[in-house]
């Protein structure tokens, strides 16, 4: 057995059995029942989760995976391929917005080469697990092959074991030209029309956006992705990062960590996971709805209720942080607190 397969089967449901405990302290905090709305229900996920009810984030961890795409031959996106590359060494430096807004919550930033048509053999700090030099060009055949994709999912759950101490865990990514390919990806699993799930990505024109959707439906058609079949779908149309992304999520649910995914992309290698296994969906936790124009149709699909909506679209794992960040305060919510009568307060 593989260790996809493996992992797959270790993942169970959500143990609600501790919910009515957890609801009865939140209810008992100095505070009117509800009151602090979605803050609640948050720590209350947590707790269910984790299978603590009385729980301490102390390491937090962000996933930010790294790949090119040959797509990017099409004229899809607004910046070269080379960028990738340059933004992993930004990461590196500590320059990226992931890295600020990471630093601002406390979390530690995992950036991984799974996928990147460059050369890192001398990078201190990074997290060398190329499985190819980016995907094919899907416009003219497959991304990958299916023994390639899951060799890119286990890199990330390889990762989750690694870091299975971790409190709470985030996704991220970079990959030029890499909403091309998460766009064709929700089109198939959705359903839906590839004009109603494709977005601008780094912020093309208008000619150029009638050909990323062109592009796509190309893919589509060229490929013959079976839609019931995530492995077929990921390996003919997806991407390096969206695989590893996969791995992390699959990995943290088996763990019982909570995965807070950030916008599209993130989202995408998401749902790949659930469509995989279902249980999946109970682990994860989504931090935003992203501008990308799929993102609200794999939200819908995965049962999530993004908990922002700052009309961002970078991905890094930026949306996780904040996330990650606001999990963090309702949990402390949770802890800290005092019940009305540890603070004397009365109550009906």
């Amino acid at each position: 057995m593989g260790l996809l397969e493996q992992t797959l089967k270790e993942i169970k449901p959500v143990n609600y059995s501790k919910a009515e405990a957890i609801q009865k302290r939140l209810d008992n905090l100095t505070k009117p029942p509800g009151s602090l709305g979605r803050l609640e229900e948050l720590a209350k996920r947590y707790c269910l989760i984790t299978g603590k009810e009385r729980p301490l984030i102390r390491k937090k961890v962000i996933f930010t995976f790294a790949a090119d795409h040959g797509v990017t031959e099409e004229g899809v996106s607004a910046y070269p391929k080379e960028v990738t590359a340059q933004m992993v060494f930004n990461f590196l430096r500590g320059g990226a917005g992931i890295n600020v807004l990471a630093r601002h919550v406390g979390a530690e930033i995992v950036v991984i080469d799974i996928g990147v048509d460059y050369d890192f053999s001398d990078t201190p700090g990074l997290i060398k697990k190329k499985v190819a030099r980016g995907t094919g060009n899907i416009a003219l055949g497959s991304a990958m092959d299916r023994d390639v994709a899951i060799n890119a999912i286990e890199v990330g759950i390889e990762l989750a074991q690694e870091h299975k101490d971790a409190d709470i865990v985030g996704t991220g990514d970079m990959g030029i030209g890499n909403t091309t390919p998460s766009s064709a990806i929700t089109a198939v699993i959705t359903g839906k029309p590839v004009e109603k799930v494709t977005g601008r990505g780094t912020g093309i024109n208008d000619l150029s956006f009638l050909n990323k959707v062109e592009v796509i439906k190309r893919a589509i058609n060229k490929n013959r992705p079976d839609a019931q079949d995530p492995l077929d779908v990921l390996s003919k149309i997806g991407g390096l990062e969206i695989a590893g992304i996969a791995g992390i999520v699959i990995g943290a649910a088996a763990n019982r960590i909570p995965v807070v995914i950030d916008g599209f992309i993130s989202s995408v290698g998401a749902l790949i996971a659930a469509e995989m296994k279902l249980e999946v969906k109970d682990y994860i936790i989504a931090s935003h709805r992203s501008v990308e124009a799929g993102h609200s149709a794999i939200l819908e699909r995965l049962g999530q209720n993004p908990l922002l909506n700052l009309d961002m679209r970078l991905g890094e794992g930026t949306g996780a942080a904040l996330g990650i960040g606001i999990i963090e305060a309702a949990v402390k919510i949770l802890m800290e607190m005092a019940t009305f009568d540890e603070a004397g307060v009365s109550h009906v």
